[in-house]
């Protein structure tokens, strides 16, 4: 589990987080920014979902890791409540998702968004869609967008990705950025805190 500012906390996602992912995802896929997620999808693929929780318990964000091989993924459905944009809630899931496909033996993860200037900020490089034919082949030759396709792809290597070795130690479940204020915990309840 990972605080950040404001009371959020990043965990794991549990079942009962299904709806509440669904419903996050439709609200941007309603504007056309994201693709929408059934529960059925969302259930199946649970244990690669990471939520961001505020202090009443609400889902404010969600992330997750879609592996195409053993050494390729992409970080995939982040979304973000508006009212809980520029809290740092978008860059904190990301960093759950990069841990989950770390502990998981996956460096090479990828992300395909309309929010490019997010991605360059935490350190993603544009790069062809191309070089994931994988994805190509299972997703988007049967997306409806295929052929109007605006996303942009971008990449990151987790393991020659110098600066994340050094700012992040892992710690059960997840990892901490060093210099900030976050709890971490496995994904069962327990609690460690660290600073």
């Amino acid at each position: 589990m990972k605080h950040t500012g404001g009371g959020v906390v990043v965990r794991r996602a549990r079942l009962e987080d299904v709806e509440p992912i669904v419903r996050l995802i439709g609200a941007f896929a309603d504007e056309a920014l994201m693709l929408r997620r059934t529960p059925e999808m969302v259930e199946l693929a649970i244990d690669d979902y990471v939520v961001a929780v505020d202090a009443w318990g609400r889902v404010v964000g969600c992330g997750a890791l879609k592996e195409y091989s053993p050494s390729v993924a992409e970080v995939a459905a982040i979304a973000v409540s508006r009212d809980a944009h520029g809290q740092g809630v978008g860059r904190a899931i990301v960093g759950a998702v990069e841990a989950l496909a770390i502990k998981r033996g996956t460096f090479d993860v990828f992300a395909l968004t309309l929010q490019p200037d997010f991605f360059s900020a935490i350190g993603y490089e544009r790069v062809d869609r191309a070089r994931y034919p994988e994805k190509i082949r299972r997703d988007c030759l049967a997306c409806a967008r295929r052929f109007a396709c605006d996303e942009y792809c971008f990449a990151k290597n987790l393991q020659v990705d110098a600066s994340i070795a050094a700012q992040r130690r892992v710690v059960g479940d997840g990892f901490v950025h060093s210099g900030s204020s976050a709890t971490i915990a496995p994904r069962h309840d327990e609690r460690r805190q660290v600073a």
